[in-house]
């Protein structure tokens, strides 16, 4: 490592400019850079004092800490924005068109770099634990799109962060597929096998500066789970426990993949704490709290992921315990973690969160009101087209029951009505298999839908008379005009669009 530069993060800032488009390291803000990244944003603030332009293309994995995204937002030093965020000032920034920004699954960032399908990432910024002489960046609680920015870049700084032991050496699986027309088959065959190495290979003399740095991943605590999405969890473990009864899903179970946050979390005690569940796999993109306890009790026998996305404690937990772990975590590149082939192959049972669903099984996962961007999509299509079984979970209100989340039609697509088989809230549990549109409205009122909503949704379906798919047209995001004009789902009345029919 001495034939490198160390310098500061005000200095390796200075290789940044107007224009660039630079790709980070990380998924969530497990593994993202914090110095470098807050000073870019102040070098930029520099530039505007003076009338001058700095703004830079910024690629991550996926959503990032606020000493990246954040500190970028509020110096308006973004050009453009991808593949998902999760930061405030990032999010208004982009809604006031002030970031451009464009949403994608998280399994095709990579390869579209390599196709050249967006500008090329011309400086890669990479937390790492360790480097070699040899160009062998060991990178620390997640992987993310980093092999790829690395191997693209003309330049590469590494923030070598010392609050990752070098001792995480070992547990990443580092592999990039050839493109097309020479890409082979991907070679996993269970949530634990290995294609690549465990550290990212670079031409040395592309290192051009190390920044010490002893941060804390920016990780925020997960919101605690309540009577709602505990009630949640339990649908979804009783719904699969009686899959494997009816011989559905093997006895001896599938790997499973679930999304973040506190639903996520809910559904993970429950498939820990349901007897009738054997111990499983996950092959997912975010290892999260729930995960740990799991695998300490062995109820998860192994976890493959593309982050270790836990609250600083727990991480501390894990690497004062390290040799433990090492045998059943490993990190992946998101190409590889949200690999379709392999969600398919490996027959995931994906477990993913709805913003919004309408009673024929579409799901929206981004958007409020049809408009206003919340996050993105993340990674849950790269699973739900290709899983065993998808399952999408959501309350069925919010805003103290002034927004039924399940509508006539969602005011924006993510996930469609062929790609939904499991919806699931917290009154119960909508089989969508094999039913028809009208089918699937019937079973999705009747189990998912909050009381208080049923007989307006029953009502919507009136409206079209007899179709394939009954969709009256004028009244399609009625409850959602409701919702603009009174505050209130529940005022919802159809009378008016009668005429129209």
């Amino acid at each position: 490592m001495s034939t490198y530069k160390f310098m500061t993060a005000e200095e390796a800032a200075t290789y940044v400019n107007h224009g660039d488009n630079v790709g980070f390291s990380g998924f969530t803000p497990a593994g993202s850079p914090k110095e470098v990244p807050t000073a870019i944003a102040k070098r930029a603030e520099a530039f505007h004092a003076e009338g001058k332009e700095f703004k830079i293309g910024v690629y991550t994995g996926a959503s990032t800490g606020d000493s990246l995204d954040g500190a970028l937002a509020r110096a308006n030093a973004i050009s453009f924005r991808t593949p998902y965020q999760s930061n405030k000032d990032l999010r208004s920034a982009l809604n006031d068109e002030r970031a451009p920004y464009f949403d994608m699954h998280l399994s095709s960032l990579a390869p579209h770099l390599r196709f050249g399908f967006m500008p090329r990432p011309t400086i890669a910024v990479l937390e790492a634990c360790d480097v070699t002489k040899y160009g062998e960046i060991y990178l620390t609680s997640a992987v993310g799109i980093a092999p790829t920015v690395a191997n693209l870049a003309d330049k590469i700084i590494i923030e070598l962060n010392h609050n990752h032991p070098e001792a995480l050496r070992g547990f990443h699986d580092i592999f990039e597929p050839l493109d097309p027309p020479h890409r082979m088959p991907l070679t996993l065959m269970s949530p634990s096998d290995r294609m690549g190495v465990p550290y990212i290979k670079v031409d040395p003399s592309k290192i051009i500066g190390i920044v010490e740095t002893w941060r804390d991943d920016e990780v925020g605590g997960f919101t605690p789970t309540d009577a709602v999405t505990d009630k949640i969890g339990k649908n979804v473990a009783s719904f699969l426990a009686n899959e494997i009864k009816t011989g559905r899903v093997p006895k001896d179970f599938l790997p499973i993949q679930s999304g973040v946050g506190n639903i996520a979390n809910a559904v993970m005690a429950s498939l820990g704490a349901n007897e009738e569940i054997p111990s499983f796999e996950m092959y997912t993109e975010v290892i999260q709290d729930s995960v740990i306890d799991l695998l300490r009790s062995g109820k998860i026998s192994f976890a493959s992921g593309c982050s270790l996305t836990v609250t600083t404690p727990v991480l501390k937990e894990i690497y004062a315990d390290i040799e433990f772990f090492r045998s059943k975590i490993v990190l992946r590149p998101q190409e590889m973690s949200n690999s379709p082939e392999l969600a398919r192959r490996l027959g995931l049972i994906s477990i993913n969160t709805a913003l919004e669903a309408d009673i024929f099984g579409n799901v929206n996962s981004t958007h409020v009101l049809g408009s206003k961007m919340m996050n993105g999509i993340g990674g849950s299509a790269d699973f739900t087209r290709s899983a065993y079984i998808s399952i999408f979970t959501s309350p069925s209100t919010a805003k103290n029951g002034k927004i039924s989340a399940i509508v006539p039609m969602v005011s924006h697509v993510d996930q469609n009505e062929h790609s939904v088989n499991i919806l699931i809230t917290e009154h119960g549990v909508a089989d969508l298999r094999g039913k028809s549109p009208v089918q699937r409205a019937e079973e999705i009122i009747e189990n998912c839908v909050d009381p208080s909503y049923k007989q307006i949704l029953h009502d919507y379906l009136k409206l079209s008379g007899p179709s394939h798919t009954p969709t009256n047209l004028y009244a399609c995001f009625g409850m959602h005009t409701q919702f603009m004009d009174s505050g209130n789902m529940l005022d919802t009345k159809w009378d008016k669009y009668k005429t129209t029919i």
